[in-house]
């Protein structure tokens, strides 16, 4: 069998992907129509700080969009999702499924200058299916990785993984130098915070609470790339700080603009704004009711809460249109899989007060039926959200505490300490929805907590065994239709409620910024071809 062989299934992706990769595709061959222009420092603001910069075991987008700088993965994926060589250059994926051998790039070298080889991969694959959070269900499947020579690595299996192939970006699975890690807890390692990779740009320093550098990877595989001499992250926590500072020219790009501004700002003629749909990442806001707690345990408790604010009002009006309302955790761009008809939950304030009654909670004159505290991972985008929830909850008699914090504050509340009734937390759905969907029901995390992973403690024997079957699942028709039945059961249980999807991917930029985006991964890009006209 020759080499790029890929025996897997692929996913259909809807016509919104497929707009949008033409779009993209037109303005890359106007850009590249232009020479390119060396050296210059990009500097990107951000909302959040990143929890690590690496993200070998907690792939948070921030986390993530920093890491693909530095670090590499086997694959990278163009628009089409089509799998590229990075660190791989040549695959091979056995008819039974259970063998993925890789080709691995010779001569590449870590920022330390350390080789690298198969034995960086081995453990890289390895330590994510022990301690990643999506690790453990992407790799759930995986053995061991053979490793034959210094430059071919097998990962070998015990059940096929049919989404595998998709899972290998610089992103998703950085290979990280296992030399560095050595026997050590790769949870505290120093690599965490000074990363070393073999990517385009090396680590510089990391000025918490303001900014990130990285310089120019001067013996990068890849001859004469990157482009830039250096990048810099700078956190800017308010919103409309950041569209100031993208207005003013303090930056040449930003993340994280107050939506309220975009329009505005896409009025500027030196300011362009990207507002490209993350198929990667399919990111969207879901509200969590703790079944920990026994009034939220009740089925018709969560489907009155749903029925009691209006969805399209936080697209539409809090979310200025940028947002889409969303009707089903798998999402839509996933054709084969998609279905809503259980999630079709409108506002009826009649409904929701009807089945609050039914749940046993009548109203007692002007007090409230019961008391909840909701939470919501830090943002300004999700903070107007919460304070709309709590108002629609208010009015059909149920009192709402709002409790703020910041990320680790966030975190340990969510899935350490159980603190809260109600959450609004903001999940990547990905690729494929063994690897995207499945953590937010899995009953696992209800022994092992997880950052990330079912903060609901949803706890369905059902869907458990359903997901566990859809991702060894090689053909194609039953694929759907076991993901098709989960949706139809957690649209009735409703652990989990879809609202929206997340506006925080928009980007607004210098036009004389060029290959702002050039992969699938959009913002968890490298780089690498990104350069700056000059004024």
């Amino acid at each position: 069998m020759p080499f790029f062989t890929i025996r897997t299934m692929t996913f259909a992706l809807a016509v919104p992907l497929l707009a949008w990769t033409t779009a993209y595709a037109q303005a890359q061959d106007t850009a590249s129509s232009k020479t390119p222009v060396l050296g210059g420092t990009f500097s990107y603001a951000v909302a959040q700080e990143p929890t690590t910069l690496v993200s070998f075991l907690d792939t948070k987008t921030d986390n993530r969009n920093v890491s693909a700088k530095i670090t590499e993965g086997l694959l990278r994926y163009d628009l089409d999702f089509k799998p590229q060589p990075l660190l791989a250059t040549e695959w091979q994926i056995s008819d039974d499924g259970l063998r993925y051998t890789f080709r691995l790039r010779e001569g590449v070298q870590f920022h330390d200058g350390t080789d690298f080889s198969s034995v960086d991969v081995r453990y890289s694959i390895l330590k994510q299916k022990e301690l990643g959070p999506r690790g453990r269900i992407t790799f759930a499947n995986v053995r061991d990785v053979e490793l034959p020579d210094a430059h071919t690595a097998v990962i070998v299996l015990d059940k096929p993984a049919p989404y595998l192939i998709n899972a290998l970006s610089s992103a998703e699975t950085p290979i990280v130098p296992a030399a560095r890690y050595g026997d050590a807890d790769p949870l505290a390692h120093p690599n965490t915070n000074q990363p070393i990779g073999t990517g385009p740009f090396v680590f510089k320093e990391w000025v918490k609470g303001s900014h990130v550098v990285l310089d120019k990877n001067p013996n990068y595989w890849r001859d004469g790339y990157p482009y830039l001499d250096r990048v810099i992250f700078r956190f800017v926590k308010n919103a409309a700080s950041i569209s100031a500072a993208i207005e003013a020219g303090e930056v040449n790009g930003a993340l994280n603009v107050a939506i309220a501004d975009i329009d505005r700002l896409a009025q500027n003629p030196a300011l362009a704004v990207d507002d490209t749909y993350d198929a990667f990442l399919n990111n969207a806001l879901f509200l969590e009711f703790n079944h920990n707690n026994p009034i939220l345990a009740n089925e018709q408790v969560r489907q009155a809460i749903a029925y009691a604010f209006d969805r399209h009002f936080i697209a539409d009006s809090l979310y200025y249109k940028r947002a889409q309302v969303v009707n089903s955790p798998i999402p839509a761009i996933l054709v084969d899989y998609y279905d809503d008809s259980t999630f079709q939950y409108t506002l009826d304030i009649a409904k929701a007060n009807a089945l609050l009654d039914e749940a046993g909670y009548p109203r007692k004159g002007k007090q409230p039926r019961f008391d909840l505290k909701l939470s919501f991972l830090p943002s300004a985008d999700f903070k107007r959200a919460s304070e709309y929830i709590r108002a629609s909850l208010n009015r059909v008699g149920i009192k709402v505490e709002i409790v703020d914090g910041d990320l680790p504050t966030f975190l340990n509340r969510v899935y350490k300490a159980r603190g809260f009734d109600l959450n609004l937390n903001g999940m990547g759905r990905l690729f494929d929805p063994t690897v995207g969907v499945q953590r937010m029901y899995w009953s696992d995390a209800i022994r092992n907590p997880t950052p990330w992973v079912n903060a609901a403690h949803y706890n369905n024997p059902r869907v458990d065994a359903l997901f566990t079957a859809a991702s060894v699942e090689t053909d194609a028709g039953k694929r759907a239709a076991q993901f098709k039945e989960i949706q139809h059961i957690v649209g009735r249980d409703l652990p989990v409620l879809p609202l929206v999807t997340s506006p925080s991917a928009l980007q607004v930029y210098q036009k004389r910024v060029h290959n702002l985006n050039n992969s699938v991964d959009l913002t968890a890009g490298d780089w690498s071809d990104l350069w700056l006209e000059a004024q």
